[in-house]
């Protein structure tokens, strides 16, 4: 017989299988449980446009003859209520007899919002709110951000080594840290919604940046800022699964009409300085459905989000080796004439990886939304 706790703890372990699945959607898990305390059915979300947990539950209990009349599903964020591309998953439940649901927590999509809650309890099923809505807040921090705040979660990446250098002197920079913490890198690269950098990574190293050392359903989309239009036509970003897009400054219409022929989207978005707006890019990103935005750009670009204030989390690698001075250090921030001025960090998470320690730190407050 399994208690409450383990039973969310179960729905918690179906969420996480959608890390890399589900967006932009949240990350949802769901389990039925019978009356002895049994796991009758459970599932996870789907892609977009897919199921979601209550319905793959609810499929997975019916496909194994189990009776789910009068059962418990715990689900680890409330069922809609709305009908986007699949169906509210809250009549799903009501019709098939569910006696009562167990829920993380409300859905912060205004279109939800309690609602799936009201309609579960409005049909007789009961309803409890709470368990596990910690773990769950925390697999879906970009979702919450962007149904709250209107701007995705920032995570910037960072590769250094102890003394803070991410390239030589000569531009450098392969490899400084572990097979293991590159490995581990793109799994973060895989949950992102979309994978940022600046046009002067592009010109310098023609990356990828698609999720490679990880089995991954999806690939991330591939954003650029480019103010004066300069990415070359052969960029391998362009050539992303899911699509690029570029924020820029420029107007030339000859390079604007190559790059959308190329199947790139192009967003004119100058801020009073000639140069991109990176809020305003943070805003427009959410619009078109990231929930967590995975920064890997440069000593400039980086500068420019942190002095700006719009990144919320850091996701640091670093190898034991110093580097020395006339390097390439992460972000052109500062110099500071006080200590009070720097960016106060809180460690979130610390972990050996090889040789290497990756170190996810959030900017205070951050999370507080």
């Amino acid at each position: 017989m399994n208690d409450s706790s383990t039973c969310m703890n179960k729905a918690l372990e179906q969420a996480a299988q959608a890390l890399f699945l589900s967006s932009p959607n949240p990350r949802v898990g769901c389990v039925i449980v019978d009356s002895l305390g049994q796991i009758i059915g459970q599932g996870f979300t789907q892609q977009a446009g897919g199921p979601h947990a209550e319905v793959m539950a609810l499929r997975d209990a019916t496909a194994h003859g189990n009776d789910v009349r009068g059962a418990t599903a715990y689900v680890t964020l409330e069922p809609c209520s709305h009908h986007g591309r699949t169906g509210p998953c809250c009549d799903a439940l009501i019709a098939a007899g569910i006696g009562k649901v167990v829920g993380a927590l409300t859905d912060p999509n205004p279109q939800v919002a309690g609602r799936g809650f009201d309609r579960l309890r409005a049909a007789g099923v009961e309803v409890e709110v709470g368990p596990g809505a910690t773990e769950s807040r925390e697999l879906n921090i970009g979702f919450f951000s962007r149904m709250i705040r209107g701007t995705p979660w920032v995570r910037m990446k960072a590769a250094s080594s102890l003394d803070g250098v991410t390239a030589l002197h000569n531009g450098n920079s392969q490899w400084i840290t572990s097979s293991e913490a590159r490995m581990d890198g793109h799994a973060w690269r895989a949950r992102a919604c979309t994978i940022l950098t600046g046009i002067g990574t592009v010109l310098a190293d023609n990356p990828r940046l698609n999720a490679r050392d990880v089995s991954t359903p999806r690939q991330p989309r591939i954003a650029v800022v480019d103010s004066k239009l300069d990415i070359p036509l052969d960029a391998h970003v362009l050539k992303a699964p899911s699509g690029c897009l570029i924020y820029t400054c420029s107007t030339k219409q000859a390079k604007i009409e190559q790059l959308q022929a190329l199947g790139a989207t192009i967003i004119n978005m100058p801020n009073a300085h000639g140069k991109v707006d990176l809020a305003a890019m943070l805003r427009d990103l959410a619009q078109r459905g990231t929930n967590e935005l995975h920064v890997e750009a440069g000593f400039k670009l980086n500068g420019s989000f942190i002095r700006e204030g719009l990144v919320d989390e850091f996701l640091f690698y670093q190898a034991p080796k110093l580097l020395g001075t006339g390097a390439m250090g992460i972000a052109n921030f500062g110099p500071l004439n006080e200590l009070s001025e720097g960016l106060q960090l809180e460690f979130h998470d610390v972990a050996r990886l090889g040789p290497d320690l990756r170190i996810v730190a959030r900017v205070q407050g951050h999370d507080q939304f």
